[in-house]
């Protein structure tokens, strides 16, 4: 299964932003890399969720970053890869927080390691919690 491409979006400087992912509107679920939200208190801990893929290494975009690398400069071909896989990896924690019934992910984290020489693995981690409004 492909990834799902990530969406080209330009900053009001005209310059590529790839940053973050789906929001929590989008999904449901809310995923901060902070302990606590503010006007919300923790009801209940659900627990450790997280979202994981590998990818492998493509040659032609190996040798190209290595040219790159030479003369300097963005590897453009690798970000947009990196931001498509670590936007997989927070689908799959998203869906993971969802099917055990949370609607909050604290403390998210990424975690990228080579994987036998062969690919890069990427985790997205966190604490799956249910949050509700904060009393008065």
């Amino acid at each position: 299964m492909r990834a799902p491409r990530a969406a080209r979006r330009v900053n009001a400087m005209g310059i590529d932003d790839y940053g973050g992912g789906p929001g929590a509107q989008q999904t449901g679920v809310m995923v901060v890399t902070t302990n606590d939200v503010p006007g919300f208190r923790v009801e209940q801990v659900i627990g450790e969720v997280f979202g994981l893929t590998v990818r492998s290494r493509h040659l032609g975009s190996q040798i190209g970053a290595g040219l790159k690398s030479m003369i300097g400069g963005e590897l453009k071909g690798l970000t947009k890869t990196l931001v498509q896989t670590r936007n997989q990896a927070m689908e799959r924690l998203i869906e993971q927080a969802k099917a055990r019934g949370a609607n909050a992910v604290l403390m998210m984290r990424f975690d990228v390691t080579d994987a036998a020489d062969v690919g890069t693995e990427v985790c997205a981690y966190g604490t799956a919690v249910v949050l509700v409004p904060a009393s008065g």
